[in-house]
């Protein structure tokens, strides 16, 4: 392979061509070529190049992304409906959005070396509980729509009843309810919408097992505050009849009316947008979810709580993991694998640095800025819809169309609600002129600044009273309490993470940079067209981008996720077959190797799981494959695989697969996870299969920002195209939306643009190669220590390489865990543990990694062979090593020292590591321990010990 390099792509690949040379020598091959040639099969390999671009120089690459904005008509937006104008903190926005510290650490599976963000998330948490009034939250949801139709699920996996069917307020989100119709659909969940008085009188009516639960918008979707009495009576009424009350709420609102916890709702929902996180064209943005601790383990989501280490400390995890889909699979809670820490993260930062008093006055302010514009309003004849509101004024018009037309020309966007009714809303950035300007605009009278709020009762209880919410207001305590955090943690900006079908790879500055442009973070997703030409240019470009790369016909960018991609695509076989008469194909195929969102997603489009067996080298069992397509040939909708498989190899079988699929009339869905190993060697859309959803947080470069962001695009071949995801304002669709906004979390597709714009297809393909030019490096140097557990027909890995542990630490009692664990006092994060397979670890490199960085991994893990060495030949026993007390702190090294290896040996296993920088802040934390005694706000320390003490005794 030869090519010209420009500057990006010899930043981004992290090997020089000596280093590859070097490489190519341990594995025993003569060149890349001849490395792809062994490894991928010669069925599926691309003979073109994909149709990219040449690509550009670093330098003028952000010139020419800012050109596509400069078409932009720019006005000022007072849309509302879940969206607001917000102001991030400059320490915040300086200290994690733009912090590689933060936005490149991966989800904290491994919580010793994630007790920094674990902190972070517990903030987010506790501030939701406290304006909620529910107590337990969990750590982020994708967006408010997606929370509200997760609510719905849940109610329905908790109701006792046998009932199917869910009330819902009609001054919901309109956004909402079309992603509530899209979810709920495939369930068989019918909604029945009614006003509050309607459900009123539906519930005191109806039969007491008439409906599962109820959906009450508090504030409503057009600014109405019902009265507390109001909303108390219909959610007692609601519970007279065993069904679950949920309210679809706003944090803001909360600081100064009745939270939903005091009204005896069940769980609350909403959006964090407006706490410090910028629109950006609809996402990302944290939704929360709160409900009670009765519930906490039907709480789709993660969750932070509070556990102990080995010395008793208190200490930081993700608990009740056994809820999440990759162990329960088809019976999942929930298909969400990313959720939306980083901007979780900020949103309770944004708390932190305002606190309570900080958030009321923000509160009062936007409520009286509307409450005089309301007054205005009247005095000017035009009549008000609400009495009582909070920022959001809905007002009666002759025309709607008309006056939010007039509104436009002046440089304003407002809502039309229905063809009488229009809409504006205060935030935080709405200036009195401005105000002022825009009811001229509508011919009103202008507003008298005012601090009183048309709200029906005034919150009467304190609330976030915890230190945390109290003690960081000057800038300088704030940003030391950032950097405290983030020196608790490894991320990608210290050390490579080499997690197996995770790719995490380099997220260059150069990508980073437009997601805090105004052109990307400060657009409403629902402005009129002529504001986001360049926006949808963009969008449009990357969408074309994907399709030059996979060999698909159509991209949607829409889903928010992998996993909402993923089940956008099954939802698009579903339609397909619909659409040709075909109702009854229900039957997706899933090898027992795949990835647990995928049995999830498959049971939440509703169709029925039929596992298919692996062989014992891994790859899919064709026969059984065949078999068991036959036997359901009628009833076949989709096969599920994942390529490279999960295994990390190239299958030979694949294009029989689709082959034996496509002759029983079903659909090949293949998962997108390990795109980094095909990205210009071959094309999904071209050798066979239908479907795929792409991780741009993976493979395109978008950061894990500690466990989300993401983006999951679907791409589909032409049959499937009509059956992407739809608008979430649009009615009549084949397919109902995914996502509350049509193009998802679109102010941070800007870096996978960036990237492919600054690789061309040429340099994408050497990543690939390098990609797997580093895990066959890895394989071969580590096995003589562990084996590889899979290879292809010419004992080569794809991207990545699974380590056989089981084999090596059989008779040792020395656990997978100990090894992960030894591993952070080498400065590293653990390679995907137990998955695909138990006791195994899966590693990928990627190709940002340098060879030094590679050597450096191969030698810790060859440390740790020795240590189990130790073990298995009876010098240590396995209680008393390393292995068993890692990872090992300065406080636990320094003090009272019996263990039979050296301090020395604990925390400088290597020579090197006598200049580490990194030593995790606590031991081995007791995972059961937590999960018995939950815990999952903040507290003072004081009262963790003390709560953790208390539950010791009773455990």
């Amino acid at each position: 392979m030869t090519s010209t390099i420009n500057d990006f792509q010899d930043r981004h690949l992290g090997l020089s061509q000596a280093d590859r040379e070097h490489m190519l020598s341990v594995i025993g091959l003569p060149s890349l070529d001849a490395l792809l040639d062994a490894t991928v099969p010669a069925s599926i390999r691309m003979t073109s190049a994909m149709n990219l671009n040449s690509p550009v120089m670093e330098k003028d690459v952000l010139a020419l992304l800012k050109s596509k904005f400069k078409s932009d008509v720019t006005r000022t937006s007072l849309i509302g409906q879940g969206y607001y104008g917000t102001i991030t903190p400059p320490v915040v926005k300086r200290n994690v959005l733009e912090n590689p510290a933060w936005y490149t650490a991966y989800t904290p599976y491994q919580p010793e070396i994630s007790q920094g963000r674990l902190e972070a998330l517990l903030n987010f948490q506790t501030m939701v509980t406290e304006l909620t009034g529910l107590p337990l939250a969990n750590a982020s949801l994708l967006d408010e729509a997606t929370a509200v139709a997760e609510a719905v699920a849940m109610a329905h996996r908790l109701h006792k009843g046998k009932s199917n069917n869910v009330l819902v307020d009609t001054n919901t989100h309109p956004q909402s309810i079309a992603v509530l119709r899209t979810r709920m659909e495939p369930l068989n969940v019918s909604i029945e919408f009614c006003s509050l008085e309607q459900m009123f009188t539906r519930i005191t009516t109806g039969s007491s097992d008439s409906f599962f639960a109820a959906v009450v918008s508090y504030p409503g979707s057009d600014g109405h505050i019902a009265p507390e009495e109001q909303i108390s009576d219909l959610v007692t009424s609601i519970h007279a009849t065993n069904a679950l009350a949920i309210a679809a709420t706003d944090l803001l609102a909360l600081t100064l009316i009745v939270p939903p916890g005091q009204l005896g709702f069940d769980i609350a929902v909403g959006s964090a947008q407006r706490f410090g996180v910028p629109m950006g064209f609809g996402g990302p943005h944290a939704a929360f979810m709160s409900t009670a601790m009765d519930h906490a383990r039907a709480l789709p989501g993660r969750l932070v709580g509070v556990s102990t280490d080995t010395a008793g400390r208190p200490a930081l995890r993700l608990t009740l993991q056994t809820r999440e889909q990759h162990i329960r699979r088809e019976k999942a809670t929930s298909n969400i694998c990313t959720s939306q820490v980083l901007l979780a993260n900020i949103a309770g930062m944004y708390g932190v640095w305002h606190g309570p008093e900080g958030l009321q006055r923000i509160a009062t302010r936007a409520a009286g800025l509307a409450t005089a514009a309301a007054q205005a309003l009247t005095k000017s004849g035009i009549q008000v819809l609400h009495s009582t509101f909070f920022d959001t004024v809905a007002f009666q018009v002759a025309d709607a169309d008309a006056v939010v037309a007039d509104a436009r020309d002046k440089g304003f966007n407002i809502r039309k609600i229905n063809d009488s009714v229009a809409s504006f809303s205060i935030d935080e950035t709405t200036e009195l002129t401005h105000l002022n300007e825009f009811l001229a605009a509508i011919g009103s009278q202008p507003a008298a600044n005012s601090e009183t709020a048309s709200i029906p009762s005034q919150r009467r209880d304190d609330f976030m009273a915890q230190r945390v919410f109290h003690d960081h207001r000057s800038e300088h305590e704030m940003l030391r309490y950032l950097r405290r955090l983030a020196d608790k943690d490894l991320a990608l900006d210290r050390t490579m993470i080499p997690l197996g079908s995770c790719t995490m790879k380099l997220n260059s500055t150069t990508e980073m940079e437009p997601i805090t442009w105004p052109e990307f973070a400060s657009l409403h997703p629902y402005v009129p067209e002529d504001e986001s030409l360049g926006m949808r240019t963009v969008i449009s470009e990357l969408e074309q981008m994907l399709v030059s790369i996979t060999g698909y016909d159509a991209v949607s960018l829409q889903p928010n996720a992998g996993s909402q991609g993923e089940f956008a695509g099954l939802l698009a076989i579903r339609a397909y077959h619909r659409s040709r008469g075909d109702e009854a194909r229900t039957v997706c195929l899933i090898p027992s190797s795949a990835h647990g969102t995928n049995a999830a997603s498959a049971a939440m489009a509703g169709m029925k799981v039929v596992v298919v067996k692996c062989d014992n080298d891994g790859n899919i069992d064709v026969a059984d494959l065949a078999a068991k397509a036959e036997s359901h040939s009628s009833t076949l909708a989709a096969v599920m695989v994942t390529y490279p498989s999960t295994h990390g190899v190239f299958e030979d079988s694949i294009t029989t697969v689709c082959e034996i699929v496509h002759q029983h009339g079903g659909q090949v869905y293949l998962d997108g996870a390990n795109m980094n190993a095909l990205v210009g060697i071959a094309q999904p859309g071209k050798f066979g299969a239908d479907v795929s959803h792409l991780n741009l947080h993976k493979t395109f470069c978008i950061p894990h920002g500690g466990g989300g962001p993401g983006v999951g695009p679907v791409a589909v071949r032409q049959h499937l195209a009509p059956f992407l995801p739809g608008d979430p304002l649009k009615d009549d669709q084949a397919v109902g939306p995914v996502s509350a906004a049509m193009h998802g979390s679109a102010s941070i597709v800007a870096i996978p643009w960036v990237y492919i714009t600054l690789m061309g297809a040429e340099g994408l393909r050497r990543a690939t190669a390098d990609a797997i030019l580093s895990a066959n490096y890895v394989a071969k140097k580590l096995e003589n220590h562990f084996p590889v557990l899979y290879t292809g027909p010419n004992d080569t890995v794809a991207h990545e390489c699974i380590l056989n542990v089981a084999e090596v630490t059989q008779g040792t009692d020395i656990t997978i865990d100990d090894i992960a664990k030894r591993l952070m006092d080498h400065c590293f994060h653990a390679p995907t543990m137990s998955f695909p397979v138990a006791n195994t670890l899966m590693v990928e490199p990627t190709e940002s990694e340098s060879l030094e960085e590679l050597d450096r991994f191969c030698d810790a893990m060859a440390s740790i062979a020795r240590e189990l060495d130790d073990v298995r030949q009876g010098r240590i026993a396995a209680s008393e090593s390393p292995l068993h007390h890692a990872p090992h702190t300065i406080e636990d090294v320094v003090g009272e020292w019996n263990r039979p290896y050296s301090r020395e040996q604990a925390l400088f296993p290597l020579p090197y590591l006598r200049n580490r920088v990194y030593y995790t802040p606590v031991s081995r934390i007791d995972a059961a321990f937590g999960d018995r005694n939950l815990v999952c706000t903040c507290a003072p320390i004081e009262a963790y010990e003390q709560t953790l003490e208390t539950a010791t005794v009773h455990a």
